[in-house]
């Protein structure tokens, strides 16, 4: 996850400062890391056997430690001593902490500040926003804030015991960092959950050591004997003690960069993309619709055959009738008329092969037709690769705008169907050949032996066929066409589309069309 999550601190002489950050690297580590640190860190890496794994690194300073560090004042001053113990989490030659993922060749790098000034910018805005303005009622708790220029920010502000601090604790939080809004929001049960399971474990330990403190020396009963003496002067230097002093952990840093860089990465981790479905499409409330019907039809088909059961089994003419398919059943993807007891062979694979075979024009005349509502017709001897072609062409319409006749022995009208296969010695009506709302695609045995020997050197079914595509209105194939004809045509001639691409494409091509 592209984020960092800070510890951050009220200080009562310099306002909210940032303690401890944890940040992701995509990239080699920032400057500040020599070389042969790096080298010896990708070693000890390699020692491990997986998961991350942590090691140390020397870093420059940020911003606001250089300036800390600058000082020209021969005495110890009360900044300085703040600097050195509770407004600073690691010391100045102190390394950081760098975790290795080799799964993901992901650093997680932790340090008081990130060292890129724009990032330093950003977390140090969140800091002073989390601890001043942007607080929850009770100012203890989650809350979200933030903007696109300077991020979204999921801060968690608590206090933590401390037997010298004013009103005996210490304001603290936590905050996590990132400039997707959408994705920190998805998060916030999983960052609130594991945020708060570090704030207990930081306030458990405190106070053990604050009922410790105060079991040895009551602070409360000494205030009270000194009411009138300024409260500042009587701290002695020891108000602004350290989280570490305060939990008695001398490993704290540590175990909160082990904490910031697990809660990153399964943060990370445990959202993915994921191809949800939207509404139903149009096609699919037909298909609803008429499974529907065709199960009422198949109620009453099952009482007349309890009445009327035949003593054998009628013969069925292949490719023609299906016993028991109703003519509005032929529709249906599961329930064509045209299904036999063999399976067919799918002899055009998509829309892109049906156009390779028959040519630009050809392909454009007849796609014309079918997304007109015309009539096409195909003549052929092999009843597979009519079926085929239908099975294709189907694929530009609504399911609700397809009426099919897979195979005939004589011609059917178009308000029967809108596909009609027929056999070749099947006589077509003068008139329909001179229409301009058909188109028929006759099938001939191709006078070569092979038309497409570089295409289609697998498919040899194709290999004995001439396709000739004609119509009534020869002017249809040079119009402009609908516009979804030129989508259409767009999507197939675009070779960094897959099949199935294109496939869902139509759909979506349809959809608009309705």
């Amino acid at each position: 996850m592209n984020a960092i999550v800070a510890l951050c601190h009220f200080c009562e002489l310099h306002g909210p400062r940032t303690l401890f950050c944890t940040e992701v690297l995509h990239s080699p580590l920032p400057q500040g890391a020599s070389s042969g640190d790096i080298s010896g860190q990708n070693e000890q890496a390699e020692e491990e056997e997986g998961g991350i794994q942590m090691s140390s690194r020397i870093r420059s300073h940020s911003p606001a430690e250089g300036a800390s560090a600058d000082s020209s004042s021969p005495g110890p001053k009360k900044s300085d001593m703040c600097e050195a113990s509770g407004c600073r989490s690691l010391a100045g030659g102190h390394p950081g902490y760098v975790s290795h993922d080799k799964e993901t060749s992901i650093k997680y790098v932790s340090h008081q500040h990130p060292n890129h000034p724009q990032l330093f910018s950003i977390v140090r805005q969140a800091c002073v926003r989390s601890l001043s303005c942007e607080v929850c009622p009770g100012r203890e708790g989650p809350i979200f804030f933030g903007d696109e220029q300077h991020g979204f920010v999921f801060s968690h502000t608590f206090f933590i015991k401390d037997s010298l601090a004013r009103g005996f604790q210490r304001w603290y939080s936590i905050i996590t960092i990132m400039m997707d809004r959408i994705y920190l929001i998805n998060s916030w049960p999983f960052l609130l959950g594991k945020i708060r399971g570090i704030i207990d474990e930081l306030q458990g330990k405190a106070l053990k050591v604050f009922e410790a403190e105060q079991y040895g020396c009551p602070q409360r009963a000494q205030r009270m004997n000194t009411a009138f003496t300024p409260f500042l002067h009587q701290r002695n230097g020891n108000a602004a003690r350290s989280l570490t002093s305060l939990t008695n952990d001398e490993n704290l840093w540590a175990c909160l960069h082990t904490s910031f860089a697990w809660l990153l990465k399964a943060c990370g981790s445990r959202l993915t993309e994921k191809l949800l479905e939207g509404a139903p499409t149009e096609d699919t409330l037909v298909q609803m619709e008429k499974l529907a019907d065709l199960k009422e039809e198949s109620e009453g088909w099952d009482g007349s055959e309890e009445e009327v059961k035949p003593s054998s089994q009628p013969d069925v003419v292949e490719g023609q009738e299906l016993s028991k398919c109703s003519p509005e059943a032929s529709l249906m993807p599961d329930c064509n008329s045209w299904n036999v007891a063999h399976r067919r062979l799918s002899v055009f694979r998509s829309l892109r092969h049906m156009r390779q075979v028959l040519g630009a024009s050809a392909f454009r005349m007849l796609a014309w037709h079918v997304l007109m509502g015309n009539q096409v017709i195909w003549k052929a001897r092999d009843m597979d690769l009519v079926q085929s072609a239908f099975d294709v062409l189907r694929t530009m319409l609504p399911v609700g705008c397809v009426r099919i006749i897979p195979y005939s022995d004589q011609y059917e009208e178009a308000y029967r169907c809108n596909f009609l296969g027929l056999s070749p010695h099947v006589q077509i009506p003068s008139h329909i050949l001179s229409s301009e709302f058909a188109v028929l695609v006759e099938v001939r045995s191709a006078t070569r032996s092979s038309l497409y020997p570089t295409l289609f050197d697998d498919e040899q079914s194709l290999n004995k066929y001439e396709f000739v595509v004609t119509s009534g209105s020869p002017v249809a194939a040079d119009r402009v066409g609908p516009t979804i004809l030129n989508k259409i045509e767009a999507a197939l001639t675009n070779q960094n589309l897959s099949v199935d691409v294109v496939d869902q494409c139509l759909v979506c091509l349809k959809e608009e069309w309705m």
